[in-house]
């Protein structure tokens, strides 16, 4: 999901009253005189930091893992089959998560 400009400043100044338009950094409109506008700079690098969090957490929700019965029930047939190495159900099964999830 894609971080917008208004949860940066809402971010950075919680109680500011303020329009983006178009989500363009460039077109906000300000409306708290007693809140100090945030610079672009400031609001670009919290756009950043939010969106870094983001995306770790769908990383997490994308990384779908195996139900542990069955990651343990893999790991018994392994063992008891003498594949325990890279080679064997438990270890492939929790790679093809991981390959089909690369770190971001």
């Amino acid at each position: 999901m894609k971080v917008n400009i208004s949860e940066a400043i809402k971010a950075l100044e919680p109680t500011a009253s303020f329009g983006v338009i178009d989500e363009n950094i460039d077109q906000i409109d300000w409306y708290s005189e007693d809140v100090t506008q945030p610079s672009k700079e400031a609001i670009q690098t919290k756009l950043d930091e939010l969106q870094a969090v983001e995306d770790a957490k769908q990383y997490q929700r994308d990384r779908v893992y195996p139900p542990l019965g069955e990651q343990f029930d893999k790991l018994w047939h392994d063992i008891n089959n003498g594949t325990l190495d890279n080679t064997g159900a438990f270890y492939t099964a929790l790679k093809e998560v991981k390959d089909n999830n690369p770190k971001p």
